[in-house]
């Protein structure tokens, strides 16, 4: 495999660390599934290409971090071999014309609005939230693994998918708490200075509550306290047909957008 340098150029730190987390997701869930599930994934020059077919979610259907068409080449006859929905992530703001072509060459269009790329330091960190949250436990990861799929609209049978990641080393899994009681979710990828952050889903009666702003000063304070510096997330752009509430939420907390990625089907 092709290591980065100025002819091969590597992901953005923002896109590498993303990937380095569905790479990790993978190496942690995928002996937990059932073989018919087909988990599986390909690490590619720094970024990767991952396909989980019935998991109703761009983020474990795509190729992400590729930034020249040798590589875009083997991860699109690698992907258009899996089942179910697949996508190719790409910030055509940055990309090369080579990789423009080789989109055009394919005839791929978009789908969707694209996923915003938002980033924040460690410095001055928000003031705690009045939602009381806790890690999880280790013997909570089912729980945690359930709420994860319920939020995110996944079928049961992938519960083992986020529960294979509650201890796991690199990993923070939270819980948003009513009392005692969890009602929203949060997790946390960190190798370096960098951490991703994702995961975020809140128990439906409990929603515009401040679950989610308490759950992204959870991980900003562990990841702090573990020596992160940067900390990346993604969600929808935003527009003026659709808000996004997990963007005005991030905002509020001191991210800032980096770029946008188009999502292209394959």
């Amino acid at each position: 495999m092709d290591s980065c340098s100025s002819d091969y150029p590597c992901p953005t730190k923002e896109d590498a660390i993303e990937a380095k987390a569905f790479i990790d997701l993978h190496n942690a869930a995928h002996s937990l599934l059932a073989d018919e599930e087909r988990f599986e994934c390909v690490s590619i020059n720094g970024g990767c290409t991952i396909s989980l077919p019935s998991a109703p979610a761009i983020g474990l259907n795509r190729i992400l971090g590729l930034t020249k068409s040798e590589d875009l080449d083997e991860a699109y006859d690698w992907m258009r071999q899996r089942a179910g929905k697949r996508f190719l992530q790409v910030n055509t703001d940055a990309a090369s014309d080579e990789v423009k072509h080789w989109i055009q060459s394919k005839r791929l269009t978009t789908y969707g609005p694209g996923w915003a790329k938002l980033r924040r330091t460690a410095d001055a960190l928000p003031s705690p939230s009045t939602v009381k949250t806790r890690k999880v436990r280790h013997d909570e990861a089912e729980v945690f693994g359930a709420m994860m799929c319920a939020g995110f609209g996944f079928p049961e049978n992938l519960t083992a998918l986020w529960a294979s990641i509650v201890g796991r080393d690199g990993w923070s899994c939270f819980y948003a708490l009513d009392g005692d009681t969890p009602v929203g979710t949060g997790a946390m990828f960190a190798s370096g200075s960098f951490a991703w952050l994702g995961g975020g889903t809140t128990v439906p009666g409990f929603r515009n509550r401040g679950a989610q702003k308490a759950l992204i000063q959870a991980r900003l304070e562990d990841g702090a306290n573990r020596g992160v510096s940067t900390f990346v997330v993604e969600t929808e752009v935003p527009s003026a047909e659709k808000a996004s509430i997990s963007n005005a939420n991030l905002a509020k907390l001191g991210f800032a957008p980096v770029y946008n990625r188009s999502n292209f089907i394959l």
